[in-house]
């Protein structure tokens, strides 16, 4: 069985490097979400990096962007706000344009000086220790909400897990108090 998977992975992957290799730069929309969903996107990634590292894309149906796909150039955009602005206002991280009455932009939204303040804030939240003690947390809350599924029977997966987990995580990663229906 494993053969046949690994198979079928290789000849899913082989097909998407043709693809990539295929299609002319002027239409490669590298943020098309079916290459996540499948898996797919490294060869696009990796014929960007190779040929075209800061790229346009025009045909996306959310409109015109740049993709910048080289380590070296990304901390350049990263680092350069006065050049690359993350504001809302200026241009921003969206692919689509922001409403103009929009007021709560977040942290990653932000340049500096409003940014650091506000990452600040967050910062402890993923220092090593404490991804460290969150995922224990949400492995746990994880398996309680996946060993409470009704087995040999029809459930809604979004009421019964998507909505739940999605709900748990928030709790946790907001540090609010969390009683499931068994405490």
């Amino acid at each position: 069985m494993h053969v046949k998977i690994t198979s079928a992975r290789n000849e899913v992957q082989r097909a998407a490097r043709e693809k990539a290799y295929a299609t002319p730069l002027s239409d490669f929309h590298p943020g098309d979400p079916e290459l996540f969903r499948s898996d797919t996107l490294w060869p696009y990634f990796e014929r960007l990096r190779n040929e075209e590292p800061v790229h346009f894309c025009s045909t996306s149906p959310f409109g015109n962007y740049w993709s910048v796909t080289k380590y070296n150039d990304i901390v350049h955009v990263d680092t350069n706000a006065g050049i690359f602005s993350s504001d809302l206002n200026l241009g921003g991280v969206l692919l689509r344009d922001v409403e103009p009455e929009y007021q709560w932009p977040s942290f990653i939204a932000m340049d500096e000086p409003r940014h650091a303040p506000q990452r600040k804030t967050v910062a402890p939240m993923f220092t090593p220790t404490h991804l460290d003690k969150l995922a224990i947390l949400i492995r746990k809350r994880t398996e309680d909400v996946l060993d409470k599924l009704p087995r040999n029977e029809t459930f809604d997966w979004v009421e019964r897990v998507s909505v739940e987990l999605t709900t748990q995580m928030l709790a946790t990663l907001f540090d609010f108090p969390w009683k499931t229906a068994a405490n």
